[in-house]
């Protein structure tokens, strides 16, 4: 698959921004949902925790909508031979599973941990090798199988998205109004029909509103490279996206539709932040994926720890879940620097069979 050699995003920092927002949001969501640690801070704040339990969780729009913008960035719009379609789908395999199956077995471990201190609708069950399996191939949600890990449902998804923006733009056999037209063409399809029927939430078509609305907002930025075809395509699936909203209004496809537009209006823009703050968010970004794979491990030993503690103190409650947040993010960098680093450095090697830059 051929790479854009385009500038560098981490230097972007409007997305980071939005990444690290949409994190916190999605962890906050799940630590306000799960278990007698949830229970009891839920008493200190409890119209907090009722916005973060019912709302927090669609800030997973967010990471679509991003996904969708930086995949198309990566993809330069020329004709390319169906091997090197594959090549870069199967790249993309293993920079979600191989970080996701180890913090997998991490999870597992914190589970078997928490277990005897825990109802067992809060901890996942003691795996089987077919429920391993199906994690490791990203095939759970198809197969129906019991998830070991809080919203792992979004890796599958995630890959799913790469791989059918993937063969849809090797579709377009190189002519960019093609490619860009089928993109418009499934992203309007999932906005009008297939989001709005949970049947399909398993599967990629679902979710290729927000992802769609992503990847056309990163053409039509670049309007001096693609033409204003590509800024006439994000406007035509972002008017269909309006119109659906007017017959069976979503939050999350209108939170999708604006983060769209942001990106598409000021998403290569180079902010200026203060020094500290520019390198916080540098990092809560670069470490958001990690967090999202390791927070749950740390939730099950916090509410392990609190129900042996055996208080029902909301404001106690509150600085006990604060503290395990922090400690979720410093596990977070741990896991970042110490595995998914590595497993990067591992696949660009020499002799790996993989691209330096596929492990961007």
């Amino acid at each position: 698959m051929t790479v854009a050699r385009l500038p560098a995003l981490t230097s972007f920092r409007l997305i980071d921004i939005l990444k690290v927002i949409a994190a916190q949001c999605i962890v906050l969501h799940h630590f306000s949902a799960y278990g007698p640690l949830s229970e009891a801070a839920s008493s200190a704040l409890p119209e907090v925790f009722e916005w973060l339990y019912d709302n927090a969780r669609i800030a997973v729009q967010v990471f679509l909508v991003i996904a969708g913008y930086l995949a198309a960035r990566s993809f330069a719009l020329t004709k390319r031979p169906a091997s090197s379609v594959f090549s870069a789908i199967w790249q993309r395999y293993q920079r979600l599973a191989l970080p996701f199956v180890a913090a997998l077995l991490l999870t597992v471990v914190c589970a078997a941990i928490a277990r005897p201190y825990l109802p067992a609708e809060v901890v996942p069950a003691a795996p089987t090798l077919p429920q391993l399996l199906a994690h490791a191939s990203l095939l759970h949600s198809v197969l129906n199988v019991e998830s070991l890990s809080a919203g792992v449902w979004y890796v599958a998804i995630d890959f799913q998205l790469y791989a059918t923006l993937a063969l849809v733009l090797w579709l377009g056999g190189g002519k960019r109004w093609l490619s860009l037209a089928l993109v418009a063409l499934l992203c309007a399809a999932s906005l009008t029909w297939f989001n709005a029927d949970a049947d399909w939430d398993i599967w990629s078509v679902y979710f290729f509103g927000a992802y769609g609305l992503g990847a056309l907002a990163w053409w039509a930025g670049l309007r001096a490279r693609h033409g204003w075809y590509a800024v006439a395509l994000y406007a035509t699936a972002l008017s269909v996206g309006l119109a659906s909203l007017a017959i069976n209004f979503r939050e999350r496809i209108a939170l999708a539709i604006s983060v769209s537009a942001l990106l598409a209006s000021f998403g290569t823009w180079q902010l200026r932040l203060p020094r500290w703050l520019d390198a916080a968010v540098s990092l809560l970004s670069r470490t958001s994926y990690a967090l999202f794979l390791v927070h749950y491990g740390v939730l099950l030993l916090a509410n392990a720890a609190w129900a042996e503690i055996g208080s029902d103190d909301g404001d106690a409650a509150l600085l006990f879940m604060a503290a395990s947040w922090l400690v979720a993010l410093g596990t977070s960098h741990l896991f970042h620097t110490q595995v998914e680093q590595r497993i990067a450095l591992w696949r660009s090697a020499p002799g790996s069979g993989v691209a330096p830059q596929s492990a961007k």
